[in-house]
């Protein structure tokens, strides 16, 4: 029995299967964390979602930002992009089913020694205040009223926390940085624009994991959401999105014994930061 920590898969159901293949997954013996953005922009959403919601039962995620941006075009509150690939996704007989589960998965999880989140927390939080902020989303995605969070969900602001913060304000920020975070200034202000690799970030910022006297540094974080960083693993970080989408590829982590598993993905979308 093995528990494996999966990177940002975005619809690349060819690679995510070569790599349950590569791992030797037992259905019957083995789960399975994934990091987020299980869907869009690869050209096997429907796919993923699919066998995801087959095997729930031994699979844990948490959402990402793509995840939740499907969520609010399914509602009909954003259009679709331009580089969007969840059209057979939305056209699905078992659609409701499909976004009915994923609404109501975590924003943030803890067990087995490790808390996953998509991007990241700020460094304000502990890790057992961030579960708790966690749960605030949950509940407002799980209620009955979840069509009002997601039509208010978008926006940058505000883009420091701040213990005051009530209602939409709150829920857009705690969001943000569990889905969209990847540097912020030593007192937490996320800048959401910078997308590119360690030594481009802009000055004054820096990677939310590096932020001196972080709050959570004493636990072990499984992320992902930044390709460009690419696999960063230390002592009490995981970063797994390698860039599957773009051609690079498609990683797993063994949460008992920290190897490291990839497979190269079989998407033929061109390179570029995401």
């Amino acid at each position: 029995m093995a528990t494996y920590a999966i990177g940002d898969i975005q619809g690349c159901y060819r690679s995510f299967q070569q790599l349950l293949e590569h791992i030797h997954f037992d259905e019957q013996h083995d789960h399975l964390w994934l990091v987020g953005d299980m869907i869009n922009r690869g050209s096997g959403s429907l796919d993923v979602l699919r066998w995801v919601y087959r095997h729930q039962s031994v699979i844990v995620t948490v959402l990402g930002n793509h995840d939740l941006h499907t969520l609010a075009v399914a509602e009909g509150f954003i259009p679709l992009h331009k580089s969007d690939t969840i059209q057979d996704l939305l056209a699905a007989p078992d659609r409701d089913e499909l976004l009915d589960w994923l609404r109501r998965q975590p924003m943030i999880y803890s067990g087995n020694g490790y808390l996953m989140v998509h991007a990241g927390l700020l460094p304000q939080w502990t890790a057992s205040q961030a579960m708790a902020l966690g749960a605030e989303v949950e509940a407002a995605l799980a209620s009955d009223n979840y069509r009002d969070f997601l039509k208010h969900m978008y926006g940058n602001e505000p883009n420091r926390w701040d213990d005051c913060l009530q209602g939409i304000e709150r829920l857009r920020l705690i969001t943000n940085a569990m889905t969209r975070l990847r540097i912020c200034t030593a007192d937490g202000e996320m800048d959401f624009k910078f997308k590119g690799e360690l030594e481009a970030i802009p000055a004054g910022y820096m990677p939310w994991f590096d932020v001196p006297q972080r709050q959570s540094a004493d636990t072990t974080i499984i992320c992902g959401h930044w390709s460009a960083l690419g696999l960063h693993t230390r002592g009490n970080l995981f970063a797994l999105d390698t860039g599957c989408l773009w051609g690079e590829k498609l990683t797993a982590l063994r949460l008992d014994d920290r190897q490291i598993f990839q497979v190269p993905c079989t998407e033929a979308t061109p390179r570029k930061i995401e």
